[in-house]
């Protein structure tokens, strides 16, 4: 892998800030000795996670897949999700297919057998496989022309539905070479039928116009329901997604609901009469996180829990008068029930110290889900369904944390400087923290804004997480207002505000830090990647004065040439701005005013500006602007931009990832540890270590 690295000298050293580098050396050797105890770089790039379990129907057996990463050293690769099934009776995990990577695993209905996609030598991209339960060797069931994206059982267990992309249209230029049409020729995504057990079956295809994403059996197998957007854009998958319910037989809609906005998720009622859908409030919810229920016929969805200040994360029927669902309420999450009036709604568990991502429930109750603490990232929980049960840890697919020594993690709340809201957020302390002592801070603000920070593991290559907790920073992630988890009202509060109360809340935070004595406020630092990467890039230069080092992760620094050159114009205007830039002059100059390089004269910060080269969410000429416009108008201020070849809006390869691990560990170190912006600039190549 080559990056392309762009920077330039800092000023000479200034006298003035030689007590500052004294002090961030005295942190340094008084934390070295924790060395062999510590969470490095390496560590977290062999970091292993439980991505998803589906328990059987009998509660037996849970299938579950691990996200294993590549070796960085060894090649530039993303991670592969491995297959391991446990018994829940004998408490044992067992790997089942690890030679490749798998996807959508599911339990076989009326067999004795998993099934999952993958694509192995001769397939035409990825396949439906099949694995008997006892162990053996994976089978072909079915392969399509094309790859397969996804697919589910009807309840008989022979017959399957699936999608697909359609195949692109061939150029017929004469020329030695195809140019690409940009948004031209793009595939829709399309849903077909088949009987896996009638050899050379032909799939019958779903008529259904556009480009189709979910696609659900209705219990008896007589329907389908089904989303489809009308292009295959990115905007369109974000904000027009309809449902409908289509014939088994004639596979022709004969019903349409009317929602409206983001889509997460549908679900038949037992008895087929009834959809619940994880979706929006309504067209200018950011999120998917409202339950509402509407006819199997059609209809316009009704909201059934209207002043639930959190947000709905999975849903799943467990009987026609009860759902059982998975939601975040601030910085915790929670399992409970709710009838689909909206009545009777209970927790069963409330996961104040886990951040569950996702459960499977099997007929008589049992639960499995997953789920990340502040000491270890996700694995497998299992929850029975006797009375007051708590939660067993099943799996442990990382025993190296048994080894280092973590920093303790803290829900932290503060009050807002406009006293609208109490914001919430975690803050991670040094190891070996002492009561009274303050220390630097590294501030992660999360992207969206609609995501949030849960009570959970929060440490990753861009993240920095326990990593920097053992060099002596303290670490903190403030879920500011726009936030999802805490209801519709904070998740609208931020629109229309872009970089306004929304960052200034991200700053007072930090002032909270510092009045509890426990930030330094003159080393405070921060990143964070697409919309934290914007909030990165405004402190370094509206708020330079509060922030002594910045690493900006695929940000935004300039908002007019942001929405001309980002693949989601309409979700930004109608979740985000909810105002159009161009209705006047004045509006024009707002946008302009809530770009970072508008204030870059105020820029004192030192800022690594990192981002993948194939980003198409936020361009990588945002990082390009605001880097020319440091280089030119500040030029005693350190600035590098790194590219990374082949990324696009985050980066998914290993050897990637732990390239920009070690550069953004090494600008704290250089900059924020020391608290000396005049600092000479680290070499241009990552202090990547030769490894033994």
């Amino acid at each position: 892998m080559k990056l392309r690295v762009h920077d330039r000298a800092p000023n000479q050293k200034s006298l003035a800030k030689i007590f500052s580098l004294l002090i961030g050396f005295t942190f340094l050797l008084s934390f070295s000795a924790l060395q062999a105890q510590e969470v490095t770089p390496e560590h977290i790039a062999k970091m292993k996670s439980v991505s998803g379990s589906v328990i059987s129907d009998d509660g037996s057996h849970i299938a579950y897949t691990v996200s294993v990463p590549a070796d960085p050293y060894e090649e530039n690769a993303g991670n592969s999700n491995h297959l391991y099934v446990l018994d829940v009776a004998e408490g044992t995990t067992k790997p089942y297919y690890t030679s490749g990577s798998v996807a959508s695993v599911q339990f076989r209905p009326n067999h004795n057998s998993i099934s999952f996609l993958a694509s192995r030598d001769g397939d035409n991209g990825r396949a439906l496989y099949e694995l008997p339960l006892d162990g053996g060797e994976a089978v072909q069931l079915f392969g399509f022309e094309r790859n397969i994206v996804s697919y589910t059982w009807h309840n008989d267990g022979n017959h399957v539905a699936f999608t697909a992309f359609n195949a692109a249209e061939e150029s017929d230029s004469p020329l030695p070479y195809t140019a690409d049409v940009y948004e031209e020729n793009q595939t829709n995504r399309k849903a077909y039928i088949t009987n896996v057990t009638v050899e050379d079956h032909e799939p019958h295809q779903l008529n259904v116009d556009g480009s189709i994403y979910m696609v659900e059996w209705s219990p008896d197998g007589s329907k389908l329901a089904v989303s489809a957007a009308p292009t295959p854009e990115v905007d369109d998958f974000y904000m027009k997604q309809q449902v409908f319910i289509v014939d088994y037989r004639t596979r022709d809609i004969i019903a349409e609901v009317n929602n409206e906005g983001k889509l997460g998720e549908f679900k038949w009622s037992p008895n087929g009469e009834q959809l619940a859908l994880r979706t929006a409030y309504d067209i200018n919810d950011p999120t998917d996180g409202r339950l509402k229920i509407v006819s199997a016929e059609g209809g316009t969805p009704e909201n059934i829990d209207e002043g639930f200040e959190g947000k709905y994360e999975q849903i799943e029927w467990t009987s026609n008068n009860e759902i059982h669902f998975l939601a975040s309420q601030g910085t915790n999450t929670m399992l409970g029930t709710i009838r689909p009036n909206g009545a009777n709604k209970s927790v069963l568990f409330n996961a104040d110290a886990h951040a569950i991502s996702s459960f499977s429930r099997s007929s008589d109750g049992m639960i499995s889900f997953v789920a990340s603490s502040p000491s270890h990232p996700n694995e497998v929980y299992t929850l029975s369904r006797a009375r007051n049960a708590q939660p067993q840890k099943a799996t442990d697919h990382n025993p190296w944390l048994e080894e280092v020594e973590l920093g303790n993690q803290e829900v932290v709340r503060y009050t807002a400087r406009d006293g609208e809201f109490e914001i919430e957020g975690m803050l991670m302390y040094p190891v070996g923290y002492e009561d009274g002592t303050r220390v630097p801070v590294i501030t992660v603000v999360h992207g969206g804004p609609e995501a949030h920070y849960s009570n959970g593991w929060q440490t990753g290559y861009s993240s920095p997480g326990q990593m920097a907790t053992a060099k002596g920073y303290a670490v903190f992630y403030p879920n500011y207002r726009g936030s999802t988890g805490r209801g519709v009202e904070f998740a609208y509060s931020s629109q229309g505000d872009l970089a306004g109360k929304e960052f200034d809340d991200v700053v007072d935070g930090v002032d909270y830090l510092i009045d509890q004595g426990i930030a330094d406020e003159d080393r405070i630092g921060v990143t964070g990647g697409s919309y934290g990467g914007y909030a990165s890039a405004w402190m370094s230069t509206y708020y330079s004065d509060r922030f002594a080092a910045s690493v900006m992760f695929v940000g935004i620094s300039n908002n007019l040439s942001k929405w001309g050159t980002s693949d989601i114009p309409n979700e930004l205007y109608l979740v985000h701005s909810r105002e159009r830039m161009w209705e006047s002059d004045a509006k024009w100059m707002d946008y302009l005013k809530r770009s970072p390089i508008y204030w870059v004269d105020r820029a004192e910060t030192p800022t690594l500006i990192m981002h993948g080269a194939e980003d198409t969410r936020v361009h990588p000429a945002q990082s390009l602007e605001l880097y020319r416009h440091l280089k030119v108008r500040k030029p005693d201020v350190p600035v590098r931009l790194v590219w990374y070849p082949g990324e696009g809006h985050g980066n998914s390869r290993s050897a990637s990832k732990f390239d920009y691990n070690y550069r953004m560990l090494e600008w704290f170190d250089t900059y924020l540890m020391t608290g000396d912006a005049s600092a000479e600039m680290p070499h241009w190549d990552a202090p990547i270590p030769t490894r033994d």
